[in-house]
């Protein structure tokens, strides 16, 4: 059938509603719409159960092409339909890199034919990532992919003329380019937050100010440039007060915080696990405060995964060798519950704003970020709140297993996601 009858669930947390889906978007929400629609749909019981618009990750590395061992474009879209997303913005780190139009279309295309969600590639800001040369920046906007967030993630886009131009470049086309904020030469050798925990265990500090300096410069060359910049993965408090300085100014910037920033500190480093191994490196209690406080008030925009799959060889060794990054997509949700929701600091309406609408408004990704209302295409997501268990990553739709959560207990539980209508995930199991 094509109806679907989605029947008493909370939409964005509010008072239970019925929820019919016909085709491929939502024709009616109201309070009881089974007397009408029960015989000639199926029928999806949610009672207790919060329905959200198809999250939106601004920040996933699917590894397509180049690192399949890692993820491919069918095991990351597959780990976000789990996750309860329906599109994801794919990072440019790939082999060959997102440099061109070519190999930005290829990755639109993979998710074309294989996503279990939407895929929107994003270009890198310069050639290889070597941040001396910009990228063909109008010519992957211009392809089939219609790139708009340009990014070298994984490296910093170090150079202020390159940056200053890059800003100049997306400005003519509305896009946005995404800085990973790290100054290079403050964080050679780095393995960890430079603080009381890295002295005492003797690994080498990564400074807060390797961050906090190159987000200051960047805002100030938006303002500048009159275009819009977005900082990756923020993660330490003197970060905030900068972004918040600059908002104040009226300066076009935008900014995410990761769920594991949200939650992990430093301190559990000390059990040298490289599952905890991740650049910006897991910082504070002070620093997770001040990340929670700050996408309470809209200071920090968005919630994104930096999921970032590694094979267990990259994982399974010595912490210095180790490689940097934990998957993320099948987590985040449960994550944002758990130090978000569950602590009061965001309602449901408040994390479908966070995870849906504004990543969808800064990445402009079109038909996603909407209103769970008639007429509106119906990319959707229900979770079940009152759910709590251990994380278990074997059952990953992910190739990869790299999750710092292994058993540790977390609420929330997405049970069924919508693409346009078609469900991609029902009780809980890929379609």
């Amino acid at each position: 059938m094509s109806k679907i009858l989605i029947r008493g669930a909370k939409v964005l947390g509010g008072e239970p509603q019925d929820v019919l889906i016909d085709g491929a978007v939502v024709a009616a929400v109201g309070p009881d719409l089974s007397a009408e629609h029960a015989g000639s749909a199926e029928i999806v019981e949610a009672a207790g159960k919060v329905l959200l618009p198809g999250l939106v990750d601004l920040h996933t590395h699917l590894r397509e092409p180049g690192r399949e061992d890692s993820e491919t474009v069918l095991t990351g879209t597959r780990a976000a339909a789990s996750g309860g997303y329906t599109a994801v913005f794919a990072m440019a780190n790939t082999f060959p890199v997102a440099d061109t139009a070519g190999v930005v279309e290829q990755v639109w295309r993979l998710g074309k034919e294989h996503g279990y969600c939407d895929v929107r590639p994003v270009g890198a800001v310069t050639v290889g990532l070597e941040g001396r040369k910009l990228a063909e920046l109008g010519a992957m906007h211009d392809s089939a992919a219609g790139v708009t967030v340009f990014s070298d993630d994984g490296k910093c886009v170090h150079d202020a003329v390159i940056m200053r131009r890059a800003l100049e470049y997306v400005k003519a086309f509305g896009g946005v380019v995404a800085q990973h904020a790290q100054e290079p030469r403050l964080t050679e050798g780095a393995q960890m937050n430079e603080g009381v925990v890295s002295a005492e265990l003797g690994l080498g500090g990564w400074p807060a100010v390797a961050e906090e300096s190159v987000i200051a410069r960047d805002v100030l060359l938006a303002e500048h440039v009159g275009s819009r910049v977005h900082i990756c993965h923020l993660s330490t408090a003197g970060s905030v007060e900068i972004v918040r300085w600059a908002k104040s100014r009226g300066i076009d910037v935008t900014a995410e915080v990761t769920p594991h920033h949200l939650l992990l500190t430093d301190e559990l480093v000390r059990s040298y696990n490289p599952v905890y191994k991740v650049n910006p490196p897991l910082r504070t209690e002070r620093d997770v405060m001040a990340l929670r406080e700050a996408l309470a008030d809209g200071t920090i925009d968005i919630v994104a995964t930096d999921h970032a799959p590694h094979p267990h060889e990259d994982k399974d060794c010595e912490w210095a060798a180790a490689a940097m990054g934990m998957v993320g997509l099948e987590t985040a949700l449960s994550v944002v519950q758990e130090t978000m929701v569950d602590t009061g600091l965001l309602d449901w309406a408040g994390v479908a704003d966070r995870m849906s609408f504004k990543p969808a408004r800064i990445g402009r990704a079109e038909g996603h970020g909407r209103p769970v209302s008639a007429g509106e295409p119906a990319n959707l997501t229900l979770v079940d709140t009152a759910y709590r268990g251990s994380v278990d990553p074997a059952g990953f739709a992910s190739r990869s297993r790299n999750t710092p959560y292994e058993g540790r207990e977390l609420p929330g539980r997405v049970t069924h996601t919508w693409l346009r209508g078609t469900a991609t995930l029902v009780d809980g199991k890929l379609t």
